[in-house]
């Protein structure tokens, strides 16, 4: 994406683990209230909408979406609604930043016009459809890893397995149906960002696709091999036309829609053992134990808080606007894993495997 400098000035653009890309500008206020809209009235706008009810430090201050999606919903909470962004700048609500939550070709467009007017923006995954254009959770693994308590990471297995209904795919959310959607964009991208925050960069991928079962332009799953800078290798497979209790959302609970399983979505192998996410475990030999397949392992639990992870998003955005925190990952981050998805989509279409080069624009 092009660098844009809302009123001439520079443009911070950072990526917190997690489901989002946020940008700031460099005109940090402080607030009591940081004033957000909510751009998208789908399956996630709402969503973040009740958590921008819960924080303290947020208020809700307008709805964008076509129809009357957005009237009802803002009637409901006594803020205004708008059709379009455009609508929403030229009138005379206050606002400080806004949430992007609408189909994936529309995100770069959208963000451009908000930054332009010096607002700042939280973006939902993907950053972009291609380069050019429960967080704790993930933190106790990644803590496990970098602590030593598995030894040296050798290879990494995941899966994300859910069925999306039919209803998913109907009226606003018809493009989730068309090539811009689809659950590589959709919902590998988060996958992808966690192994590379947890794992580091990726750098070679391979992947087939699943046997197809709706008739749609967008693909439903892949299997998919990943090599990692680091040397790592793993694999992982990802469906949404796939009954299962295993994936992140249900692994987590993060999202309400999704019933929490608490099976486990991700294992990272170690030289000395093996920590698995959404069960958060970790098993390993006994301290007093020779390593051997011959001798008992034991499992022992992680902790990790208990937290609903689009509150701690709207929390930790509202105190990056404010100065008081530092973003926990760089858009390059972001960018890395728009690179890695859209490996993925050109190895399932070749057959082949495909290099991943490293090298990130400073943005």
């Amino acid at each position: 994406m092009e660098d844009v400098s809302p009123g001439g000035e520079s443009i911070k653009r950072i990526l917190p683990p997690g489901q989002y890309n946020v940008f700031t500008t460099s005109r940090l206020m402080d607030p009591v209230t940081i004033r957000i809209a909510i751009i998208g009235v789908g399956i996630i706008g709402p969503r973040h909408m009740q958590s921008v009810l819960a924080c303290d430090g947020a208020s809700l201050a307008a709805m964008v979406g076509p129809g009357d999606s957005a009237r009802v919903t803002s009637e409901l909470h006594g803020v205004p609604s708008y059709h379009t962004v455009e609508e929403l700048l030229q009138s005379p609500t206050a606002l400080d930043a806004a949430i992007v939550c609408t189909p994936n070709s529309t995100h770069v467009s959208i963000s451009k016009l908000l930054l332009a007017a010096g607002v700042h923006v939280l973006v939902e995954k993907p950053i972009a459809l291609d380069i050019e254009s429960g967080e704790d959770l993930v933190t106790a693994t990644k803590q496990a890893v970098d602590d030593g308590g598995i030894g040296r990471p050798i290879a990494v297995s995941g899966l994300w397995m859910l069925y999306k209904p039919a209803a998913y795919y109907e009226g606003l959310g018809a493009w989730r149906a068309a090539s811009e959607g689809g659950v590589i964009l959709i919902n590998m991208v988060h996958e992808i960002d966690t192994l590379r925050y947890m794992l580091g960069p990726i750098v070679r991928v391979h992947a087939e696709q699943t046997a197809v079962q709706r008739q749609h332009e967008a693909e439903e799953g892949a299997a998919v091999i990943l090599k990692f800078a680091s040397g790592v290798v793993g694999t992982f497979m990802v469906c949404d036309a796939a009954p299962s209790p295993h994936s992140f959302e249900a692994g987590t609970g993060e999202n309400p829609i999704v019933p929490r399983s608490g099976k486990d979505f991700c294992r990272i192998f170690g030289s000395d053992g093996v920590v698995s996410m959404g069960d958060m475990t970790i098993t390993r030999h006994r301290s007093t134990d020779e390593k051997s397949w011959s001798n008992d392992l034991e499992t022992m639990s992680i902790e990790a808080k208990d937290c609903v992870p689009f509150d701690e998003q709207i929390a930790h955005f509202v105190r990056v606007i404010k100065g008081e925190e530092k973003p926990r990952c760089t858009a390059e981050d972001g960018l890395g894993a728009v690179k890695a998805v859209e490996a993925i989509k050109q190895a399932m279409r070749t057959g082949k495997a495909v290099d991943i080069g490293t090298s990130q624009p400073k943005l």
